[in-house]
């Protein structure tokens, strides 16, 4: 649906463009977004590769089953039907962590995973479980302390402030977390 909305927004801009005699603006508009889109991807992969790299030696490492272990107490409430010492736990710890130091993109990886595992314990695999719902609500709305991707987008932008986000992200996610958290808790109790 999104798709179409965009594509019908894009023949929307174009023929305006086209009709009021401004079709080198968007041919320009077109060729600058798209190096600015490179630059960004190349200023912005190391960040996440660096990352990526950690959580890959963290994984092998067995830090993960650590982390996992720690967060178990929290883990176990929000997610009580995942047994102690399934992958997925580790898993969802990785991605909530590295979502809290803003690097959404390299949490991906581990939400995928996460999800893999989970699905493998899921009774009925043409439905999401509660753990898979529970974990999707957690990864969206996740507490993000140093969002450092949009930090890194405020300094590609030469913004004169790039760490001024820190608070209002903190707030913003915290409240998102603790309202999806608590509607899906509401929900799953209703079942």
């Amino acid at each position: 649906m999104v798709n179409i909305i965009w594509g019908i927004l894009i023949i929307i801009g174009v023929g305006y463009g086209f009709l009021s005699g401004n079709i080198n603006a968007i041919n320009n508009e077109i060729i600058e977004s798209g190096k600015k889109g490179l630059d960004m991807i190349l200023e912005m992969l190391p960040i996440l590769v660096i990352w990526m790299g950690l959580m890959k030696i963290a994984e092998d490492s067995g830090l993960l089953k650590k982390i996992a272990n720690i967060f178990y107490p929290i883990l176990k409430r929000l997610f009580p039907k995942v047994p102690k010492g399934n992958k997925a736990l580790g898993y969802i710890a990785s991605n909530v962590a590295v979502n809290m130091m803003g690097l959404g993109s390299a949490a991906t990886p581990f939400g995928l995973k996460a999800m893999e595992e989970l699905q493998k314990i899921n009774p009925n695999k043409k439905e999401a479980s509660d753990a898979m719902i529970t974990f999707l609500v957690l990864n969206t709305s996740g507490v993000t302390l140093i969002p450092t991707t949009v930090i890194s987008l405020r300094m590609l932008a030469h913004s004169t402030e790039p760490t001024a986000i820190i608070l209002p992200a903190i707030l913003a996610t915290t409240c998102a977390s603790i309202a999806g958290l608590t509607l899906d808790y509401l929900i799953r109790r209703k079942k």
